[in-house]
C-alpha cells in the first residue's frame, strides 16, 4: 500500500492521559430541569391564568376567573376566603395569608408587587398602594400610558416598564430613566415590556430592541447576536440565585449570567403564551399561561439517576416482543405513557444494537449485573434476527440478518406493500420491488423484514465486539458470539461483499463490493462510507474469531481495490450541516471499531486522519456519542505524513459540549413539537451547506446559534442520533415515546473511557 500516511501513530493509551490535562472527568451531580403541568385533576384552573405569585408565607398562589388557588402538597385548591364580593373589587392575601381588599375591578389587575407590609396592586393604567393595616392610596399615573410591569429597587424606588419607556417614581413624579449604549443609541424608550431588579440589586429592562442590565460598570445590552433568543416579552422575574427569567408570548427565557436558555413547547410549558413568571425560594420557576399553570423545577440529580430513569422507561414502555427490541413506542393517548403500544420500526436491529452497546459499556464501567443482563438480552434479540431467517420458505443464504420481526398474529405487513415499493422506485431507481418483503419464519410465529440495510450491519458489528469483550464470560457464550459474527462475515465475503436477500439479489443498501463501489457510477456517493464499514467489519471479525482470513480479506481490499483511500473521504459534504446525517451515526460506530480492533497500524494511521476530518465537521453538533467515540481513540493522538506529525486530538471544548448535552437532555422523551426558526439568536445555513445538494434546503429551515453550534438538546426532539441537529422546527404531538438510548450510550461510553466520574456505590 502506498500512501502519504504510512508512519506509526503516536497514541498514548494510558488511563492517566484519559484523565489528563485535556479534561477533568465530569461530575455526576447536576441540576436537572423538570417541567410540571397542572390540570383540573390537580385542582388547578385549566384556562388562562391572570396572576401568579409566591407569597411571603411561602405559598404559591394563582388567580384565574376571579378566584385564588393555592398550592399545597402537590395539589391546588380554591381559597374561598379570598373571594371578592363584587366584580369591582380585588381581594388578595397579605403576608400572613389573610384577606386584603383593593377598590379595583379584579379583571383589571395585572400584577401584585410587595415589600414588607406594603402592597402595590397594578392594573394596565393605574397603581394602588394597600398596606396591611388597610390603608389604600393611589400612585399618580398618566392615564394615557400603559403599565406593562413594575418593580421596586433595593432603595425602594418604584420603576415602571411602560408604553412610553422605562420610568422611575422619584419625589412623587415619574421621570424617564435614560439608557444609552456606547454607540449613542437610546434604549428603553417607547414600549418597554418588562422591568425587574435581580438578586444583586441590578436593574433589568426588556424591550423589542433587546434586554439591558445596569451593572457596576454601566449598562450591558443583549440582542440576538449576544444570544438573546426572543423579544416579545411580557415580563421579567428574578430569582434569589441570580438567574433572571423572561416571560414572552412564545415561551420563556432564563439567563444565568453566562448563557441564554430558551424553553418553548409542550415539553416545557402548558402553553407558549406566558403572561407572567415568578421564582420561588427554591429556585423553581412558575408560569401563568394561556392554558393553565406550569412550573420548571431544578432538581439535584446524578447522571446515574438520570440513566436509571431512562432505563426504567425502556423496560416499562418501549421494549417489544419477548426478545426486548428497543426503538420507540407509539402512544394510544397523547402524553399518556401508560398507553404505550410499541410497534416494529424499520431499524430495530440498529437501535437495539446501540442500546445493547450502551449496556456493555455500563457493565464494563460499573460491574452492574443488571447492565450485563440487559446486554445479554440484547445479544439474544440480535442473534435471533439472524436465526429467524433460516429454514423458511423464503430463506436467504446463511448469515443473513433481518431488519426486525413482528408477531404472525399481527396484520400481514405484506398487504399493499408491493404498490408502495413501486412508488418508492419512482424516486429511487435502485429500490427493490419484490415479494414478500416480510417472509414468515419456519415455525410460523414471526414475520421478519428483509431488504436489510447497511446501517443495520453497522449496528450489529458495533455491538458484538463490545459484548464479546465485556460480557461474554464463558467459552460457550463467546462461541455463540463467534458463530454469529463468522456467519454474517462469511456471507458477505462469499457473495462478493454484498448482502444477498432471499430473492438472490443484493439488498438495496447492503452493497460493499468493489464491483459496485469502484466501478458502478451509481454508487460513488457511498464509496467512502461503505469502504470504511467493510474494513471495520473485517477487523471485528478477526478480533472475535481469531481467524486471520478476515485480516487477509481486508488487506486484499486495501491493496487491490483502494478501500483505505476510499475511507479517507467517507462523507459527501460541504461543511458543517451538510451531507446525510444518518451516515454520521454509522461512520462513528465504524471508526470506533476499526481503530479499536484493527491490527493494521498503517491503516489505522490513515483512518485516524480520516476520523479527525470527519469529527471536525461534526464538532458543532455537541453530540456526546460522537465526541466520546472520537476522543476514546484520539484523545492525545497524532498521525504522521510526509509533512511530519499532525495532531488529531479533539479541539478544546469537546468535553464541555458533550456534557452540556448529557446534562441538558429533558427527562420527557415524548415527541412534543419545538419551534426555533423565529429566534433572534439563530443564523440560517447557506444553500451550499444543505443536507443534500440535489435537494437544497428550504429557506429558514435549517440553522444554528450565533455561537456556531446547533440548538441545545433542550430545544429539540429526536429519537436517535441520525436526526438532523441543524433542523430548527420539529413537529410532534406527544403521541410517541422515544427511548433514552441517545443518552445511555454516550453516558456509559463516557464512564468506561474515564470522561465522566464513576458513580458512588
Amino acid at each position: 500500500m502506498s500512501s502519504v500516511f504510512q508512519a506509526s501513530v503516536i497514541l498514548c493509551l494510558t488511563l492517566c492521559v484519559a484523565q489528563g490535562v485535556e479534561f477533568t472527568p465530569a461530575p455526576q451531580r447536576f441540576q436537572q430541569e423538570v417541567a410540571l403541568y397542572f390540570t383540573e385533576q390537580d385542582g388547578s384552573p385549566s384556562g388562562p391564568i391572570q396572576l401568579i405569585e409566591a407569597g411571603a408565607d411561602g405559598v404559591i398562589r394563582s388567580f384565574a376567573s376571579g378566584q385564588w388557588y393555592e398550592f399545597h402538597a402537590g395539589h391546588w385548591s380554591v381559597n374561598k376566603t379570598l373571594k371578592a364580593q363584587s366584580d369591582s373589587q380585588f381581594v388578595f392575601a397579605d403576608s400572613h395569608g389573610k384577606a386584603l381588599q383593593a377598590n379595583i375591578p379584579w379583571r383589571e389587575v395585572t400584577q401584585l408587587l410587595r415589600s414588607g407590609i406594603t402592597n402595590w396592586v397594578i392594573g394596565s393604567n393605574r397603581c394602588l398602594v394597600v398596606t396591611e393595616g388597610g390603608v389604600i392610596s393611589t400612585i399618580t399615573w398618566p392615564k394615557e400610558l400603559m403599565i406593562h410591569q413594575m418593580a421596586l429597587s433595593p432603595d425602594n424606588i418604584l420603576h415602571a416598564a411602560s408604553s412610553d419607556g422605562l420610568l422611575a417614581f422619584d419625589a412623587n413624579a415619574w421621570r424617564p430613566v435614560e439608557v444609552r449604549d456606547g454607540l449613542g443609541r437610546a434604549w428603553a424608550v417607547g414600549q418597554v415590556l418588562g422591568v425587574a431588579f435581580d438578586a444583586h440589586g441590578r436593574l433589568w429592562f426588556a424591550s423589542k430592541a433587546g434586554v439591558g442590565c445596569h451593572t457596576t460598570e454601566g449598562w450591558r445590552f443583549y440582542e440576538g447576536k449576544d444570544g438573546l433568543p426572543w423579544n416579545d416579552f411580557t415580563g421579567i422575574a428574578a430569582s434569589a440565585n441570580g438567574d433572571v427569567w423572561f416571560s414572552t408570548h412564545l415561551g420563556v427565557i432564563r439567563f444565568d449570567g453566562k448563557e441564554w436558555q430558551y424553553r418553548q413547547g409542550r415539553c416545557w410549558l402548558p402553553n407558549d403564551d406566558v403572561s407572567q413568571a415568578i421564582v420561588d425560594a427554591e429556585g423553581n420557576a412558575w408560569f401563568a399561561t394561556a392554558a393553565g399553570l406550569g412550573c420548571i423545577e431544578r432538581r439535584s440529580m446524578t447522571l446515574a439517576e438520570k440513566a436509571e430513569f431512562y432505563e426504567g422507561e425502556i423496560e416499562r414502555f418501549v421494549k417489544r416482543t419477548p426478545f426486548g427490541y428497543v426503538a420507540e413506542a407509539s402512544l394510544r393517548r397523547a402524553g399518556d405513557k401508560s398507553s404505550a403500544d410499541p410497534q416494529d420500526s424499520d431499524n430495530d436491529g440498529l437501535w437495539t444494537s446501540m442500546y445493547g452497546a450502551g449496556e456493555c459499556f455500563a457493565y464494563a464501567a460499573t460491574g452492574d449485573p443488571k447492565a450485563k443482563e440487559r446486554a445479554r438480552k440484547a445479544f439474544e434479540a440480535l442473534r435471533f434476527l439472524q436465526k429467524v431467517t433460516q429454514g423458511c420458505e423464503h430463506a436467504p443464504p446463511k448469515g443473513y440478518i433481518a431488519r426486525t420481526i413482528r408477531p404472525a398474529e399481527w396484520p400481514d405487513p405484506n398487504t399493499g406493500r408491493l404498490e408502495g415499493d413501486r412508488e418508492n422506485q419512482q424516486g429511487d431507481k435502485l429500490w427493490k420491488v419484490y415479494e414478500p418483503r416480510w417472509p414468515k419464519s419456519a415455525d410460523g410465529k414471526w414475520y421478519w423484514k428483509s431488504d436489510t440495510s447497511s446501517d443495520e450491519l453497522d449496528g450489529h458489528y458495533f455491538f458484538y465486539p463490545l459484548y464479546y469483550d465485556f460480557c461474554a464470560d464463558t467459552d460457550a457464550e463467546r462461541e455463540r458470539v463467534r458463530e454469529v459474527v463468522r456467519d454474517i462475515t462469511d456471507h458477505l465475503i462469499t457473495h462478493g461483499f454484498v448482502l444477498i436477500d432471499h430473492d438472490g439479489k443484493p439488498t438495496r443498501w447492503g452493497v460493499y463490493g468493489p464491483q459496485y463501489l469502484n466501478r458502478d457510477p451509481r454508487w460513488w456517493p457511498e464509496r467512502g462510507l461503505k469502504s470504511l464499514s467493510m474494513l471495520s467489519y473485517l477487523a471485528v471479525a478477526e478480533h472475535i474469531t481469531g481467524d486471520a482470513k478476515y485480516g487477509a480479506a481486508s488487506r486484499e481490499l486495501i491493496d487491490r481495490e483502494g478501500y483505505a483511500h476510499n475511507a479517507m473521504y467517507p462523507k459527501v459534504q460541504n461543511g458543517p450541516g451538510s451531507g446525510n446525517q444518518s451516515d454520521d451515526e454509522m461512520a462513528f460506530m465504524c471508526f470506533y471499531s476499526l481503530l479499536k480492533y484493527s491490527k493494521d497500524e498503517a491503516l489505522k494511521n490513515m483512518i485516524r486522519w480520516s476520523f479527525y476530518q470527519y469529527w471536525v465537521n461534526e464538532a458543532p453538533e455537541m453530540n456526546p456519542f460522537f465526541n466520546f467515540a472520537y476522543a476514546a481513540q484520539n484523545v492525545d493522538a497524532a498521525s504522521s505524513s510526509v509533512w511530519g506529525s499532525l495532531a488529531v486530538k479533539p479541539w478544546p471544548g469537546w468535553h464541555e459540549d458533550a456534557m452540556a448535552t448529557l446534562y441538558g437532555f429533558p427527562l420527557d422523551r415524548l415527541n412534543w413539537s419545538f419551534h426555533n426558526s423565529h429566534r433572534l439568536d439563530v443564523l440560517f445555513l447557506p444553500r451550499v451547506r444543505s443536507g443534500d445538494l440535489a435537494s437544497p434546503d428550504q429557506p429558514h429551515q435549517r440553522g444554528y446559534l450565533v455561537s456556531g453550534k446547533v440548538l441545545p438538546v433542550e430545544n429539540r426532539h429526536f429519537n436517535h442520533w441520525n436526526t438532523d441537529p441543524w433542523q430548527l422546527d420539529y413537529g410532534g404531538s406527544g403521541d410517541e415515546l422515544a427511548a433514552g438510548t441517545v443518552f445511555l450510550l454516550p453516558y456509559y461510553m463516557g464512564l468506561y473511557h474515564g470522561f465522566i466520574e464513576k458513580p458512588a456505590r
